[in-house]
């Protein structure tokens, strides 16, 4: 789902690309810990799972999935820091 638009400007962002389950979200949830609540990370993937490991894993957290888009087989996620 959607909820802002995609030309978010994100704080950090960290490329997952060639790493898989349940790498990337270890490696989304590390830079979150060096985040402000409020700030947004940007995650590059091209595992399939990731689109369901990170809807779960934000749901979990709290923290809010602003955007998921997808390129080839990239996917690009933004998630913003929960307070």
């Amino acid at each position: 789902m959607v909820v802002e638009s995609k030309l978010v400007n994100p704080d950090k962002q960290i490329d997952c690309t060639g790493l898989f389950c349940p790498v990337p979200v270890l490696k989304a949830r590390e830079a979150m810990t060096q985040m402000a609540a409020g700030q947004t990370l940007a995650m590059l993937s091209d595992d399939p799972g990731s689109e369901a490991d990170m809807r779960s894993w934000t749901r979990s957290t709290g923290h809010r999935l602003v955007d998921v888009s997808r390129s080839g087989c990239v996917y690009r996620f933004v998630v913003r820091k929960s307070g």
